[in-house]
């Protein structure tokens, strides 16, 4: 039980962020390999402007209502 504690306690800042936002590390990481697969694809951007706004349109779950 104490190496419990001390686990939880060493780890509380992040217990705290998950029970506030829900998001776990693989959430993340599958995030970070969808923007990494961006990048690979574009093979750089002009400006790191444009490279933000890839980030968000890969990573967003966007629905465009677009006429057909």
């Amino acid at each position: 039980m104490v190496k419990v504690a001390g686990t939880i306690r060493k780890h509380s800042a992040g217990i705290l962020r998950w029970l506030h936002s829900r998001i776990s590390n693989g959430m993340l990481e599958a995030m970070n390999s969808l923007v990494q697969a961006a990048k690979v694809r574009a093979r750089g951007y002009r400006t790191i402007e444009n490279f933000i706004t890839m980030a968000y349109l890969v990573c967003g779950k966007l629905t465009f209502n677009l006429p057909t």
